[in-house]
């Protein structure tokens, strides 16, 4: 679930956090990317007949299939993917995980009511609603990561936790998840719709962690009391309590603590036992493996293994392993050059006023082969 409403409420009271980039822009950057998320999202979208592909042995695929070209497109446009695993969940998540499995015996019933009636349509809705992410989905593409020569890091918790560590001691530019609580575990940079921009057509969201601590008026402190008031995996929220005035409550009393002693409990019922304590100190202090000591290498592809696993073992097109391979090594060859930026620092010496006297006196006009130039992400 990530944070509730957390990315409706920065587009209203926050805008200038959020920023849009096509996937070229990231030429360059090392990203570390929620594996548990794409694998869910590919055996999602990943599916012919409504189904999802599976070998000659009735094992599925599409989680192999999907990581397989959709790394080779990162990789294509000079991204170096390091792909972060959840481990086991903290116990707090325990109610979270009981809500999504009663929700699973729901869809499971309405599925079996579909199939009878015959309904293709809500028999593809309901067995979408039913696909997870296995153990063995997250061991076989490991296993083929390895082979592509791309690194992969095993969270001893939250993948999320881990990945905003990452960001946190410089390892990699960014963290990739649609989980909003990245940020709330102090990831410095979070780029949303990196893994399926493409397919879907849509520009990646880029959010700066300090634009919106900016823009809502808070220290990252109250911002971690702000996701659990909105309602996040660890605990209940208080019910009446939206966004905003979730906000102007966090933004005036600057802790749950003291917003418990200025609310009407009556008309706001805190939830019984209410955890936030406990909540507030895995946000602060997650469960994470140490990201000072993690090594991170992209090697070379292993194009034998590869075919041997794809094609002999999960019946995948030789033709187009092969072809995939030649594009991962071109890829790789042609993205050693580093980032500008990561070499050169631009200092200004024009006081800023006069900045903006000189640009309230140049005439507003384009010069030769501006036109369309985009500035990438800092």
């Amino acid at each position: 679930m990530g944070i509730l409403n957390l990315s409706k409420l920065l587009a209203d009271i926050a805008p200038q956090a959020l920023k849009e980039h096509e996937l070229k822009t990231y030429f360059g950057r090392k990203v570390a990317i929620d594996a548990s998320m794409c694998l869910y999202q590919f055996l999602i979208a990943v599916r012919t007949e409504g189904n999802q592909l599976t070998s000659a042995d009735g094992e599925t695929t599409s989680h192999l299939l999907g990581t397989f070209y959709r790394t080779i497109r990162l990789i294509e446009n000079g991204i170096k993917p390091v792909y972060v695993f959840d481990g086991k969940p903290p116990q707090m998540k325990s109610g979270e995980l009981n809500k999504r499995h009663e929700k699973r015996v729901e869809a499971q019933k309405a599925l079996e009511k579909a199939t009878e009636a015959g309904d293709v349509g809500e028999i593809d809705k309901f067995n979408k609603r039913l696909v997870k992410v296995t153990k063995l989905h997250s061991e076989e593409v490991k296993k083929l990561l390895k082979m592509m020569g791309v690194p992969y890091v095993d969270a001893p918790c939250e993948a999320e936790a881990q990945c905003a560590a990452l960001v946190k001691a410089g390892k990699v530019y960014a963290a990739a998840t649609e989980d909003m609580d990245a940020l709330t575990f102090g990831s410095k940079v979070l780029l949303r719709h990196l893994t399926f921009s493409e397919a879907r057509k849509m520009p990646i969201q880029e959010i700066h962690l300090d634009k919106v601590l900016e823009g809502l008026e808070v220290t990252q402190n109250e911002f971690i009391d702000l996701c659990i008031l909105l309602g996040c995996d660890y605990t209940d929220s208080i019910r009446g309590i939206g966004p905003k005035r979730g906000l102007e409550l966090i933004r005036k009393h600057k802790s749950i603590e003291n917003i418990l002693e200025s609310i009407d409990t009556e008309k706001y019922p805190v939830p019984e036992n209410w955890n936030f304590k406990g909540a507030r100190e895995l946000f602060q202090e997650p469960d994470i493996a140490d990201a000072e000591n993690i090594e991170m290498t992209w090697g070379e592809p292993d194009e034998d293994a590869m075919v041997k696993f794809l094609c002999e073992e999960k019946n995948f097109s030789e033709e187009r392993v092969r072809n995939g391979c030649k594009k991962l090594l071109k890829a790789k060859g042609g993205s050693v050059q580093g980032r500008l930026d990561g070499f050169f620092t631009v200092l200004s010496t024009t006081p800023a006023k006069r900045k903006v006297e000189d640009k309230k006196n140049t005439p507003n006009k384009r010069g030769k082969g501006t036109k369309g130039r985009g500035r990438g992400p800092k």
